[in-house]
């Protein structure tokens, strides 16, 4: 490696340095536990045409892969000749963004000596955005909550106070949106001078030939990793529970010299509900998942994300296009990842694992007073929960493990501290772990109450209650989630329902997926499986066979 080179990757990882202080930035100063918990967020930094450079660790697959469109978009909308020094820009758009109105993305230029060279963006899930709420009972996009189409939330340093205005008077917790706003401009603010510090140090006017030495090394990199699959054609379905009937999704992967195409035909219709999924959602998770699979040390960039592309004709459930309802995307755009893998698992037989549990159990409730007054207002809930990941050809599933959202579980401390609600169990799910030579990791129980006089108006989003995680090569399904009450009455799996005050939910959440035969275990593993209780009975014959 030349000095020019090694010069080159010191400014790459500085760059990797700095958006991660932006993501950071963010936890730091979010007002919402889905941001300071969870994780659930993306930051980058992009060149002056909108191409991602960089991303932050810190993130989801649905926000980066989603957000490094994004910025396309606002340099269209707002246009370059009004692109100015001091602004910030926020959209929510589900289609020129994240795929629903829940995410605000936010988006600040960059300039040196008057010249555009960059931009910083990032994006947040933020607990309220009016309309319905979040969940899946509406029928349009409208009913879903305000849509914020590209605008400047800061012209040339002053505050579009009306903006502010606005979102205060659409949404139910104005001052934890709000600040989130905030929080995710001050994040890109933090960003845009430590980037100017770094170009002040390095003496460079823009990131142009940085940005080329970056994307020639990542799309080297990238198809290289490409070759492990053998050009041809690969196929896969899979059965989700959908709203009111199931969904079957369907893919076939054209692999290439060039990259790799997803092709969605053939996969169920939209719904009359709003678990439908922008194809920018579903193509993130399709480019996650090749990337996991082929390339999983490789840095997310425009160069790495080029090679994957997608298509489905319209009117399909995972191609929603305005006003389709999107609010609960993630419910079946989060299978796309599985969905893809067990595309290409014969091609990858000791990389791809198991199905698992993959959407989120999403805890969203509106806490109120049984006897209203001005003293008990109402008060909006989120908490992310994770079922089990699949086995991997090698090892066990991981329990309680978000893939491949990748957001991080929410503490019961930090969720009981925003409003009146106690969480009475969250605990392993015995026996709820597929099967195999490596077991699926398990799922876990929740049981949560309201606290106080209060009762929950609860918008259940959850999905593989019908539809288990499938093994592989032999291995056991995961077991179904369950949603009911603590008396034994069942709830509903979609859409919005009141638990009473005197009563608490119950969640178990769905097992992973086994791998290989269960006869191949290894004794002493197989024999703490039973012991711990995290399968439901020994094997026939617990000794290994070939």
């Amino acid at each position: 490696m030349s000095q020019q080179e090694v010069h080159m990757q010191i400014m790459w990882n500085r760059l990797i340095s700095i958006v991660e202080e932006q993501a950071l930035t963010l936890v730091r100063t979010a007002f919402s536990t889905s941001v300071r918990e969870a994780g659930d967020l993306s930051a980058g930094v992009f060149d002056r045409s909108g191409r991602m450079i960089a991303q932050a660790v810190t993130g989801t697959p649905g926000h980066v892969n989603t957000m490094a469109a994004a910025v396309g978009h606002f340099i269209t909308d707002i246009g370059t000749e009004r692109i100015c020094p001091g602004d910030v820009y926020l959209t929510n758009d589900p289609w020129k963004g994240t795929g629903h109105l829940h995410d605000i993305t936010v988006t600040t230029p960059v300039f040196v000596n008057e010249k555009l060279i960059g931009f910083f963006a990032n994006t947040a899930h933020v607990v309220d955005v009016g309309g319905r709420g979040y969940g899946p009972d509406a029928r349009e996009v409208y009913e879903e909550g305000l849509r914020i189409p590209i605008m400047k939330w800061i012209d040339r340093g002053e505050l579009n106070h009306d903006l502010v205005n606005i979102i205060r008077n659409n949404v139910r917790e104005d001052d934890q949106v709000v600040g989130d706003i905030h929080g995710l401009a001050a994040s890109n603010e933090t960003g845009r001078r430590r980037l100017l510090d770094m170009l002040n140090e390095f003496a460079l006017d823009d990131l142009d030939n940085l940005a080329r030495f970056i994307f020639d090394r990542t799309r080297t990199a990238t198809m290289t990793a490409l070759a492990a699959v053998a050009p041809g054609t690969y196929a896969n379905t899979m059965a989700v529970d959908g709203y009111d009937e199931t969904v079957e999704l369907v893919v076939e992967l054209s692999v290439t010299d060039g990259g790799i195409h997803a092709d969605f035909t053939g996969t169920s219709p939209l719904s009359a509900f709003g678990i439908n999924v922008p194809i920018t959602y579903a193509q993130a998770y399709f480019t996650y998942a090749m990337l996991v699979a082929l390339a999983p040390e490789l840095p997310n960039n425009f160069a790495s994300l080029e090679p994957f592309t997608v298509s489905a004709p319209s009117g399909v459930i995972l191609n929603a296009q305005h006003p389709d309802p999107v609010s609960v995307r993630h419910v079946i755009g989060h299978f796309v990842t599985d969905l893809c893998l067990g595309a290409i698992a014969p091609a990858l037989p000791d990389t791809i694992p198991a199905e698992g549990s993959g959407a989120l159990w999403n805890f969203q409730a509106s806490a109120r007073a049984v006897t209203p007054s001005p003293d008990r207002p109402p008060v909006e809930l989120l908490m992310f929960n994770s079922g089990g990941a699949g086995a991997r050809p090698t090892l066990d599933g991981l329990t309680a493990t978000a893939f491949p959202s990748g957001v991080m579980t929410m503490s019961a401390e930090a969720t009981e501290q925003v409003g009146p609600i106690i969480i009475w169990r969250k605990e392993i799910r015995p026996a709820s772990a597929g099967d195999g030579e490596f077991r699926g990791g398990l799922g876990q129980i929740i049981e949560i109450g309201a606290t106080d006089g209060y009762h929950l108006e609860f918008s259940a989003m959850f999905d593989r209650v019908d539809n288990p995680a499938r093994g592989r090569n032999g291995g056991g399904d995961g077991a179904p989630g369950k949603v009911y009450l603590d008396d034994g009455t069942p709830f509903p799996t979609k859409g919005k329902k009141t638990v009473p005050a005197e009563r608490r939910l119950v969640l178990e959440l769905p097992g992973g997926g086994g791998f290989g035969n269960p006869q191949n275990r290894d004794p002493l593993a197989h024999a703490n499986d039973v012991a711990q209780g995290y399968l439901a009975q020994p094997h026939e014959n617990p000794e290994a066979t070939a």
